[in-house]
């Protein structure tokens, strides 16, 4: 039996995100173009890596349904230009479909059967709103297996804000904006734009180009949050600013072990660590990355302490402030989302948790004073994803 292989995160490049609806950029653009789009400009990135040693592909969705249907791994493989040799897999975690397709991948390179796995996610919000024509088995309210409104994830949100009394809507607005400036700050260094691929757009206007992210609101004030609108209900908590908008967007990631990497030339950014999912109660799905980092950390052998940056996807500001609240965490800790969140930066659901990797791997770059970093999100249905990578650039010495 071979021992296990060393899973190294390669490279990783995603689209601009864009506002779903027909007031956004994508509107007019094909989902399965976003990914192919993204695919196309992750190949170009490292050209020293053969074609067809592409062991697979797992792209994810989670409205799996037109052009975000047919097999999504391996119909974009084709669209991307790889070798039909080349097979694809789709992919379903709704908000971590993404994540899934990195771990499922991962799983299969350290087990010896891939060298090189290609993995992403797309979700074309404005085109398939989330759990558009899906058909809910009758038994899940008959026996009251979950409640009617646990697929609604606002008020799942509201249930966290219920559920502890410490996680006020002052804290959730100051999370939000501070998130708008985080990214803007991002933005404006630099940070953030050498991870995007550039997309081609075509509306009644005319033609254009995505070149960053569609949703920022960096003139974003506590004064202004304070008076949005509560559509979950009423006086309630989670508003427009500080939960994610619906969003267009993919991500796409190359793995490799680590021995193959070395063989083809390819950088090495992060290094696997370990992965945990882990289910809670649909009602109150935000809390789901308390159990998996609890368990992705315990298989690691690290305790929190360890961690030195940390990327959550931001669904909702509560959700965030649950889980650095379980881990004693300060709500400003420098070590979270240091570019900002998914607030900001919108929320694709699928391909968010590669979002999360692509700018862990920049901070890496940037931090050989860290040597572990974890991304984590909270996943419909009652659900958590963590992953914990290790820092390569990693020198032991404090900054």
């Amino acid at each position: 039996m071979a021992k296990r292989a060393d899973v190294v995160f390669v490279d990783g490049v995603r689209t601009p995100f864009g506002r779903a609806g027909e007031k956004g950029m994508y509107w007019g653009t094909r989902a399965d173009d976003l990914i192919v789009k993204a695919m196309i400009g992750l190949l170009e990135r490292n050209p020293s890596l053969p074609k067809e040693r592409v062991d697979d592909v797992a792209i994810a969705a989670t409205t799996q349904q037109g052009d975000q249907g047919l097999t999504l791994g391996r119909t974009a493989a084709i669209l991307a230009g790889l070798p039909l040799s080349v097979p694809g897999f789709a992919i379903d975690r709704m908000c971590a479909g993404a994540m899934t397709s990195v771990t499922t991948t991962a799983g299969g390179i350290a087990f010896g059967a891939y060298d090189v796995a290609i993995a992403g996610g797309v979700e074309h919000m404005g085109r398939h709103p989330m759990g558009f024509g899906a058909d809910p088995n009758p038994r899940f309210l008959a026996e009251k297996l979950v409640s009617a409104d646990a697929l609604n994830m606002g008020i799942t949100a509201e249930r966290l804000h219920d559920r502890f009394p410490a996680l006020t809507k002052e804290r959730s607005d100051r999370y939000g904006m501070r998130s708008q400036q985080k990214v803007a700050a991002a933005y404006e260094a630099g940070k953030i734009q050498p991870d995007l691929v550039p997309v081609a757009l075509r509306s009644e206007s005319g033609y254009g180009l995505a070149t960053m992210d569609e949703g920022l609101r960096p003139e974003t004030t506590m004064e202004g949050l304070a008076g949005l609108k509560t559509p979950f209900r009423p006086h309630g908590r989670v508003t427009a600013g500080n939960a994610s908008p619906l969003t267009d967007g993919a991500t796409v990631s190359l793995l490799a072990s680590a021995d193959a990497a070395k063989e083809l030339g390819l950088s090495t950014k992060m290094r696997l660590v370990s992965f945990a999912f882990a289910g809670v109660a649909p009602e109150v799905m935000g809390i789901g990355p308390i159990p998996s980092t609890e368990k992705a950390l315990a298989k690691a052998g690290l305790s929190i302490d360890d961690i030195g940056l940390f990327e959550l996807n931001e669904a909702f500001a509560v959700q965030v402030l649950s889980f650095l609240d379980h881990f004693g965490v300060d709500d400003d800790d420098p070590r979270v989302n240091p570019w900002g969140g998914a607030i900001a930066f919108g929320h694709p659901l699928a391909s968010s948790g590669v979002r999360l990797m692509i700018q862990l791997a920049r901070q890496f770059e940037e931090r050989p004073d860290v040597r572990y970093g974890l991304t984590a999100m909270c996943v419909g249905l009652g659900q958590g994803g963590t992953v914990i990578w290790e820092n390569p650039h990693y020198t032991g010495k404090k900054k």
